[in-house]
């Protein structure tokens, strides 16, 4: 692993929240809350769909959306598939599972 590489996995924000839950064609629909970038109050929820593919895992389809500090909810807009790169790691081991911080 080079540092850039290091880098930029230390500078990764921890979530707070994960759900994950396996569909029963096998992909997994998962649920992560994650702190805000610029405001610590707001909260950015993740809900995707993964499958295991030839390259690793993959997303399939994703949603964000964006919590304010005084409750206000909105969509974000989708990414383009060359800034989500699969990771390699499977979204859960087992059938469901989910953690807190």
């Amino acid at each position: 692993m080079d540092v850039s590489s290091y880098l930029m996995m230390a500078e990764r924000q921890k979530y707070k929240a994960r759900f994950t839950s396996k569909l029963p064609n096998g992909d997994f629909l998962g649920l992560t809350v994650w702190p805000g970038k610029s405001d610590p109050n707001a909260e950015v929820l993740t809900i995707q769909i993964r499958r295991q593919g030839n390259a690793g895992w993959e997303t399939i389809h994703r949603v964000a959306i964006y919590r304010t500090s005084d409750g206000r909810y909105s969509l974000l807009p989708e990414r383009t598939p060359a800034s989500q790169p699969a990771k390699t790691e499977p979204v859960g081991s087992d059938d469901s599972s989910e953690s807190f911080e």
